[in-house]
This record gives structure tokens, sequence and C-alpha cells, in this order.
């Protein structure tokens, strides 16, 4: 597996990082039976990977026990990344944002017990905190890796100016938003710009558009009652038959190159800029394999250009979160 370096504090991990919020929630029937989901995680150490990511709130709290479990015997061969940012009860309630000083101190304790870690590699505010100065919440990571209880500084789904005023307290090693084919506002909104220039690493999470690219999902597809793209305007019967047009093109590709359509997904977002590293879910084997498999593709600047050209001609339909979750965003 390629090597990719994050950020100007040189932190290094796979080209293909593991999402693993998927082992513990949102994509039903039930979360990945916890022996397997385990055996997945060190099986992906064994083929190369060393980037995993997870959270406080997946779960709750169950997926950084899963992840700290699983990589426990491998702890000097991989970078965890986990993340705060929300005020959750003792029993996973979820009541809102909640990046206070004195909030991050007790999160981060919190993940490092359960992720059985002395320091956290990579530590994400998961989304910006509106009454909290994102200067003050720089600072309370600061003083975490001064404590040697973090190492990186992180950001998700934060906006340009927001990343520049944070980086001036505490550098930030990456960012993490969502970022695809078929999602493209960081290109749009000088994220990725600014990300070049300060010399910020990008880690794009639903690089799959939560599975729609991989061609395995069309307007006749069913998905459980507790699977959360039943709430996504984006996986709607009548959306999902106009974007199949983007799945299409990918098909088109991926059969020239001896590929699957999520091969030359995840290939394309490692051919936009050398310091990304997507980091796809699953639960299942042979989708790991594919995954890890997509870091092999090389496209040329002809298929680039010709992917660009054609997905430029393509509108994709529906709004990639509820309205509720996507005023979380970008801030």
């Amino acid at each position: 597996m390629q090597k990719r370096v994050l950020g100007n504090g040189n932190l290094e991990v796979s080209a293909i990082g593991l999402g693993c919020m998927g082992m513990s929630q949102s994509y039903g029937p039930n979360p990945g039976d916890r022996q397997e989901m385990i055996s997945l995680i060190r099986t992906a150490v064994e083929r190369g990977i060393t980037f995993f990511d997870t959270a406080e709130v997946y779960g709750p709290f169950a997926n950084e026990e899963l992840v700290g479990e699983a990589l426990a015997p491998v702890r000097d061969r991989v970078v965890i990344a986990t993340k705060f940012g929300f005020d959750l009860g003792p029993d996973g309630d979820n009541r809102g944002v909640n990046s206070r000083p004195e909030h991050i101190k007790e999160a981060a304790e919190g993940s490092l017990r359960r992720l059985g870690v002395e320091t956290i590699d990579l530590y994400y505010q998961h989304r910006v905190d509106p009454d909290v100065p994102i200067e003050e919440v720089a600072g309370a990571v600061k003083d975490r890796i001064w404590e040697g209880k973090v190492r990186h500084f992180g950001m998700s789904e934060a906006a340009a100016q927001t990343i520049r005023r944070a980086h001036a307290v505490q550098p930030v090693t990456a960012v993490q938003s969502e970022y695809s084919l078929w999602w493209r506002r960081p290109e749009e909104e000088e994220v990725l710009p600014a990300l070049e220039e300060l010399g910020i690493g990008f880690v794009p999470y639903s690089p799959l558009g939560k599975g729609f690219l991989t061609g395995k999902i069309d307007e006749n597809a069913a998905f459980a009652s507790n699977d959360i793209r039943n709430t996504i305007p984006r996986f709607t019967p009548e959306a999902r038959k106009a974007n199949q047009a983007l799945v299409d093109l990918l098909g088109s590709i991926a059969q020239r190159k001896n590929a699957t359509p999520a091969q030359i997904a995840l290939a394309w977002l490692l051919a936009q800029k050398p310091w990304i590293a997507p980091i796809p879910g699953t639960r299942r084997p042979e989708r790991l394999d594919e995954n890890i498999g997509a870091a092999a593709v090389e496209l040329t600047p002809d298929d680039l250009r010709e992917i660009e050209n054609a997905a430029s001609e393509i509108t994709v339909q529906g709004a990639r979160y509820p309205e509720e979750l996507e005023r979380m965003t970008g801030r």
C-alpha cells in the first residue's frame, strides 16, 4: 500500500484508510458482528491499511471500543483518528454540539480510555460549534498536545476561513469533509486551495457516496428501516434514477481499466492531490479488498480530463443531508 503524508506535521498514513463508523451504526439492519468487525480491521492492517477513523459519537462510544480492541496488538503500526464535539450523555444521548475547552478535555480522556491508548494520533473537531470561538477550540487541543494526550489536530466540515483561524493557533494536520465525484463542495468553497496553501492534508469521508458510486444501488434498491440513507434526499428513488448517469460514467471508465466503479471513484480522489487520503468504510472483506485495489488503478491525464468533462455535464439530484444536518456543516 502506498503511503501519503498529511500536513506539515508529517503524519504518514496509508493512501486509503478505513472508516469504521458503519461497523457500529447507520447502515442497518444491524451493526456488524463484533468479532467479525475486529477480524476485518485486523485484515485491513495485514493488507497495508494503517489509517483508521472513528469517533466518540459512533455507537455512541461503542465504535471507539471496537477499534481500540481490534488495533491493540498492532498499535505501533497504525494511526487512529477520533473526534470530539458533541455533548453526549452517559447513555449516549446526543444533546448537540459542544466544543467548550473543558468539554474537550473530558472528551479526550473518554476517547483515550475507550481506545485503550496513551495518545490519540489525530483528534478532529467533529463539527464546528458556533457558540465557541474556534481559537479557543484550537487552544484546548493544543493543551492536549502539550500534555502528550494528542499528536495532531484535525477539523471536520469546516469552512476555509474557520480553518485559517484555527491553524493560526494550533497547526491543523488534516481536515475531514465529504468529497467525491458527486459532492464537490470542498472545491467550490475554496477549502482545498486553503489546505494546499497552509500545508494541511485532506481526508474525504463518504468517498463512494454512501455506497451509490459502487454501482450496486439503483432506483429499485430497498434499505432497512434504520438505514440512514432513508433520510437522505439524494437517496430517494427519483434521485437515484437521475444520478445513475454518474455511475454509468464510472462504469465506462472501469471497463477500460479492468476495475470497478468504486475503484475508479477512489482512484479519482487519489489523483486530485498527493495529500488526499480517503477513508471508505465497509463491513465486508470483499469490499475491503476492492477498495484497497483502487490504490493500484492509474488514471492518466486523458482519463481525468474525460471524467471531468463528462461529470461537468451531469447535475447530481438531491441534497446530501436532511436540512438539520446540513446546517451543521461548512461553518
